[in-house]
């Protein structure tokens, strides 16, 4: 059984560094750091795709991994994951990897099956797959004051590039996302969810 990954996010140079795209970021830490192929042109999906195996170190058990960034904007992300992947009732081998308003910046949080708490491109995908029956590691882009943007300045915000201040701590959330996906993969939701939430 193959494992997909999803960093969601928006395509083009623009939005590199910016918060929305902690998620899209984080699967290219991740590839990165497992030395994994670089990333092709999938044209069927509109998506940067990737396949690789990654073993469990212990066990011994190789698992094999399809990373996926879409290159629909973040709203239809959705549709890259309707080619890619037949949802069933339960979908433990599809990981969405997204930024959280909700969340602490550089705090990361693993669940299974949740609402999408209003992130637009989880919500695309839950429409597509017509399931919320998926793991999800989110990744906290909340200002420092823990004080959401009112809703004028909230695009500004999410689409707005990571203060200096602010890279050394996402950068760290980026290494936990990489480490609670390996664990996932290789070990299970629940060990991961004990070592990362």
């Amino acid at each position: 059984m193959i494992t997909t990954v999803i960093g969601l996010g928006n395509p083009g140079k623009t939005y590199e560094g910016t918060r929305h795209n902690s998620g899209r970021e984080a699967v290219l830490y991740f590839a990165a750091k497992q030395g994994i192929e670089p990333f092709a042109y999938n044209k069927k999906a509109d998506a940067l795709t990737t396949k690789s195996k990654i073993k469990n170190q212990k066990s011994k058990k190789i698992t094999d991994i399809l990373l996926v960034l879409p290159e629909t904007f973040m709203n239809k992300s959705g549709s890259a994951m309707a080619k890619l992947f037949r949802a069933k009732k339960e979908n433990k081998e599809l990981i969405v990897v997204h930024d959280d308003l909700d969340l602490p910046l550089g705090k990361i949080k693993i669940s299974y099956g949740k609402n999408s708490g209003g992130h637009k491109g989880v919500e695309s995908v839950m429409r597509a797959l017509k399931t919320k029956k998926f793991v999800r590691i989110r990744i906290g882009i909340c200002q420092a004051s823990g004080k959401k943007p009112d809703q004028k300045k909230l695009l500004n915000f999410i689409v707005g590039k990571w203060k200096p201040a602010e890279q050394a701590i996402i950068k760290k959330s980026f290494k936990h996302a990489s480490q609670a996906l390996e664990t996932i993969i290789t070990d299970s939701i629940d060990r991961a969810m004990s070592e990362f939430n």
